[in-house]
């Protein structure tokens, strides 16, 4: 029986916990699926994972922006764009049959509305009939915190950023 993971919270690592297991996954030989809701793309982690055989890696439309200075016709393309994504990733579960999933940052395109709840729950229950099925995201809505099997908080104690104004690093947070 496949189990659903969601690691959300404000601090560092969800992601990097999140493409942790689907190494773990893909060094046993098995076929992961690793597709990233709102980001750019360009993280080191989808870099070496497009290396392996049995990886498949999906990006959405990038995020032009943040969300909350989005204006009315802004949102709705992005929503359009990241729910047409979500069922893109739905059929590429269906198709490849992975035995891990990992929808990265999904938690966020769903709290910020820029995903339709219809979509991701469709999505879900295909990547849950495939395999085991991770959500990450600094927030989740409810009803995935109830549907999980797993839900670990990552709490931010202390991060450069916070205290030296230390920006993103290539290769450490991205």
């Amino acid at each position: 029986m496949n189990k659903l993971h969601v690691y959300m919270g404000e601090g560092k690592g969800k992601t990097t916990a999140a493409m942790g297991l689907a190494l773990r996954s893909l060094g046993h030989g098995n076929k992961a699926l690793v597709a990233q809701f709102m980001k750019t793309g360009n993280s080191g982690e989808l870099a070496a994972l497009r290396r392996f055989e049995n990886a498949v890696v999906m990006t959405a439309e990038p995020v032009r922006g943040f969300t909350f200075r989005m204006d009315e016709a802004q949102k709705a393309l992005t929503r359009s764009q990241q729910t047409a994504f979500a069922e893109a990733v739905r059929e590429a579960v269906h198709n490849a049959g992975p035995a891990l999933i990992v929808l990265d940052e999904m938690g966020v395109a769903l709290t910020t509305g820029m995903l339709d709840e219809a979509a991701a729950r469709a999505l879900l229950d295909e990547a849950l009939a495939s395999g085991e099925t991770v959500v990450t995201g600094r927030a989740v809505p409810d009803w995935l915190m109830e549907r999980a099997d797993y839900l670990s908080r990552i709490a931010a104690e202390k991060h450069p950023y916070a205290s030296e104004g230390l920006p993103a690093r290539k290769g450490i947070e991205w």
